[in-house]
């Protein structure tokens, strides 16, 4: 491991656990969250349940110990709360008069740090929590499957301060019966990663065979799949052939342009074209969705009516790639220099060896084509969207300069620029992303909304984010008041899951603290060189 690096996880502080794959695991929750109570009463509160459904209030809503057990009406807009209609018998209240309640958010494609990045996973799971993300799906375990499923173990029984974490697991990780090369090989890797107590599979380019002998089991054993279906194995199945085999979801959108082709079988490489060069990688898929069959041609109503028919789940994850259409925009956020990691920040810079750093010959073709790109698939989105189908939020945060948390807000923001209404975007970020979590259990899902019953999963901000969503980043957004200064506003005040009131701001003044312990760890060992 880089020497500073390994300074910045070891001044970050002693995990309860030794690392694994050096990896740190979170650190006992102890103080952080305060709960669950007997009866914790959110008073005042205007909501927007996840359904769909305009927002109301003033609401109160009751909740005892993790499940929300009532949600009542306490009066009208513009004039005094009506006392006697409102919920007694608090143990702990909490005043969102004027305030917003929504469902805690579900990110599909959530990577919880990595020793190459130096990022610990307390650090990962703080940014999260306070930007509202209560559920998370690890979309193949990169810390390692024991790792992993020690992580959201904790989480369960909140011994940490973490989202619920849904364990999805590569073909082969954390076995030791060799490779997966064979249909008979692929099943009782299922079978034995279902007794470990995975939630699901993490899908790549696999050969055929095999490929429908993971997904065939996976659901006999209950479990979900997701599918990145990269470059290297789409021209043999492509979305919509993984999708007849039983595919749950798809990834990004590698396969889908794809199966859109119809006067081509082959993306049109350029002819010294190397997969390994991430710039040849990043740069073609920019160029990729011109290729594919013209918006409302037959072949595109074609693949759309099937995918639609499969009940097929779209996640995008629009977010990880914007920087590919403008690279300074994301690097000069402005939250990376209160709270990235300097590791992260290095693992950003431009590299041929790290994933997602290809930059090192970026040029304006390459955004414009970028822009472009991004224009059809949101187009396939917004009307995947309208007619019936289910997409969802992830960040796929860690890479690109997405910062964790702060990535999967922009997620909610480039839906709406794709078209979606902002309740559209809500729904698709909660009760849609619980949905595809609980379909392959065969369940439905006890998060993802606001309703009497449901697990208390919430979110809690002081200004309407259908509005605006920019008032659910941790740095806020700025506006004019009316002496006519401006000054910064927004950002979530209080995250619940599972009944645990976590206090946002608080949140992320312990990653800025992570982050100032880091960076001076980080120049006391380059002051040692």
């Amino acid at each position: 491991m880089h020497r500073t690096v390994l300074a910045i996880l070891l001044c970050l502080g002693p995990a309860p656990l030794a690392a694994q794959n050096g990896v740190t695991p979170s650190p006992p929750r102890v103080s952080v969250g305060e709960g669950p109570y007997e009866r914790l009463i959110i008073r005042g509160a205007t909501v927007v349940d996840g359904t769909g459904a305009p927002p109301v209030g003033p609401m109160d809503i009751v909740i005892e110990g993790n499940r929300i057990t009532e949600i009542r009406g306490v009066g009208a807009p513009g004039v005094p709360i009506e006392d006697r209609r409102r919920p007694q018998g608090a143990t702990r209240e909490v005043d969102a008069h004027g305030m917003y309640v929504l469902p805690g958010f579900v990110d599909l494609h959530a990577h919880q740090g990595g020793a190459q990045q130096g990022t610990p996973a307390e650090y990962v799971h703080k940014l999260w929590l306070a930007h509202g993300v209560t559920t998370v799906r690890d979309p193949g375990s990169g810390n390692g499957v024991d790792w992993t499923l020690d992580e959201a173990r904790r989480s369960a029984r909140n011994e940490i301060a973490a989202p619920r974490i849904f364990v999805y697991v590569r073909p082969g990780a954390g076995w030791e019966d060799g490779r997966i090369d064979s249909p008979e090989k692929a099943r009782e890797y299922v079978r034995w990663a279902a007794r470990k107590g995975v939630d699901g599979l993490k899908l790549v380019s696999y050969d055929p065979p095999i490929m429908a002998a993971l997904i065939d089991e996976a659901r006999k054993q209950g479990l979900g799949t997701q599918a990145h279906l990269g470059q290297l194995g789409v021209a043999r199945m492509n979305v919509l052939d993984a999708a007849r085999l039983g595919l749950g979801s798809m990834e990004h959108w590698y396969g889908l342009p794809e199966a859109l082709f119809d006067d081509r079988t082959i993306q049109d490489y350029p002819y010294d074209y190397n997969y390994a060069d991430e710039y040849h990688r990043f740069g073609q898929a920019g160029r990729l969705w011109k290729q594919a069959a013209e918006p409302g041609s037959d072949r595109w109503n074609a693949v759309m009516e099937e995918l639609l028919a499969l009940d097929f789940v779209l996640d995008p994850t629009l977010t990880i790639y914007e920087a590919s259409r403008d690279v300074m925009r994301e690097r000069e956020a402005e939250w990376h220099d209160t709270y990235t990691l300097p590791s992260l920040h290095e693992f950003y810079r431009p590299s041929r060896t790290s994933h997602g750093s290809y930059w090192f010959s970026w040029t304006t073709a390459d955004e414009i084509e970028w822009k472009n790109n991004f224009r059809i698939w949101m187009r396939f989105l917004n009307e995947y969207k309208n007619r019936g189908g289910k997409v969802t939020t992830g960040s796929d945060a860690g890479f690109i300069y997405k910062l964790y948390g702060f990535g999967y807000i922009r997620e909610l923001e480039l839906l709406q620029e794709a078209g979606f209404h902002p309740l559209e975007v809500v729904r698709a970020a909660t009760l849609h992303g619980a949905e595809t979590l609980m379909a392959p259990k065969g369940r439905a899902p006890d998060f993802g909304v606001v309703k009497e019953g449901a697990l208390a999963d919430l979110v809690i901000v002081p200004l309407n984010p259908i509005h605006d969503f920019k008032v659910l980043y941790g740095t806020g957004t700025l506006r004019l008041d009316e002496e006519g200064e401006v000054r910064r506003v927004g950002g979530v005040r209080w995250t619940i899951k599972d009944g645990i009131l976590y206090d946002a701001p608080a949140l992320l003044r312990e990653v800025e603290a992570m982050v100032d312990r880091a960076k001076n760890a980080a120049a006391a060992t380059a002051g040692s060189e």
